[in-house]
């Protein structure tokens, strides 16, 4: 009987390999074993694959180092873009090693016990079916980038980088997390004043047959009604990405306010500040307000204004969710601007005009 032990041992960009070769038969005694010399790279044993030489980093680079390596490697040797026979391979090991050094538990264990107790096995490796990856997992690097690439960044936008937001990576590969995939859909005041249609163009990857998801494009309408708060979320049934094998996800928006240039929200109703003088503060005054459709509305002032209170327009807000017929209204907040120095002549009559009060 033949007994081999290997330990894979990783520091820095130096891979080393040891076996001891323990010989006897049945009922073996201590006094039996014997040790054989140790030997660079036994033939039995799974491939000691360096991914720091792989990306051409050093083992102390930064997650950003890494992903600059990844991206240029990747790049070049896309299976689409590269017509060499190997180039898929090559891929394939690049975005392995990209997947051990980014994720910092398995960086840890390469780093200190190299593949065979990492749980990561080498592209190509088929000698080792616990640690080899599933047909849908190898087919899923490929997946994740058939795209045709305009630039370099057309790699490593957020919806490329990450085109299937909706799966979790666990131990037996990648698998569905059952959540709909939600988007962000800006809007602004004047939109949920009116009501508006939104034409959004998502794309996802469906499956094309039993094997291969590719990239779809759809437009979807929007639709957004008048007076809906932040938050609204619109959903479209099984129109998200895809998993071989599964129903495809479901699509959400999830409404956005943008921020007003001179507006805030305050449920129904919206906030305008103006500003005015101490002056106009005092002796009263007439403010033209702009309203969300455009228009300008008078304010009369007669009473003393003091800093931070609120006349109201009736009527000029935003319609009520429940009842879009009625609309909150427009709150006008003062704020009163004083002089930085007053003139002594002026002073004295301020003091006996305001002797009084």
């Amino acid at each position: 009987m033949v007994l081999i032990w290997t330990q894979f041992g990783v520091k820095h960009k130096n891979v080393k390999c040891k076996v001891k070769v323990i010989h006897g038969e049945e009922g073996w005694t201590p006094e039996e074993v014997r040790e054989e010399p140790e030997v660079s790279s036994p033939p039995s044993s799974p491939e000691c694959v360096d991914y720091y030489s792989v990306l051409g980093v050093s083992s102390d680079s930064n997650e950003e180092e890494i992903r600059r390596a990844y991206k240029r490697l990747a790049l070049r040797y896309h299976p689409d873009k590269n017509p060499d026979a190997d180039a898929e391979d090559k891929f394939k090991q690049i975005a392995q090693a990209y997947d051990v050094l980014t994720d910092p538990e398995k960086r840890t264990i390469y780093d200190q016990q190299g593949l065979t107790k990492g749980g990561v096995a080498p592209a190509g490796n088929k000698s080792d079916p616990s640690h080899s990856t599933s047909k849908a997992d190898a087919h899923s690097w490929h997946v994740f980038f058939n795209f045709e690439l305009d630039s370099d960044d057309d790699l490593f936008n957020p919806f490329l980088r990450n085109p299937l937001p909706h799966l979790s990576r666990n131990k037996g590969g990648l698998k569905p997390s059952g959540v709909a995939e939600v988007h962000e859909l800006l809007v602004s005041l004047e939109d949920i004043l009116m009501g508006v249609t939104k034409r959004v163009k998502v794309t996802r990857l469906r499956q094309a047959d039993k094997h291969a998801l590719r990239p779809e494009e759809r437009v979807f309408d929007v639709e957004v009604k008048k007076g809906w708060k932040e938050g609204t979320r619109i959903t479209f049934p099984k129109e998200g990405h895809q998993m071989l094998g599964h129903a495809p996800n479901d699509l959400a928006f999830v409404i956005k306010e943008k921020k007003h240039a001179h507006f805030r929200r305050d449920g129904s109703h919206i906030v305008y500040t103006s500003t005015i003088t101490l002056r106009e503060a005092l002796c009263g005054c007439t403010v033209n307000i702009p309203t969300l459709d455009g228009q300008m509305k008078p304010l009369p002032c007669s009473d003393v204004i003091k800093p931070g209170s609120v006349r109201r327009l009736i009527g000029e807000g935003l319609p009520r969710a429940k009842n879009p017929a009625q609309r909150g209204d427009l709150l006008v907040e003062f704020q009163v601007v004083f002089p930085d120095r007053i003139p002594p002549s002026s002073k004295e009559i301020i003091k006996h005009s305001l002797g009084q009060c």
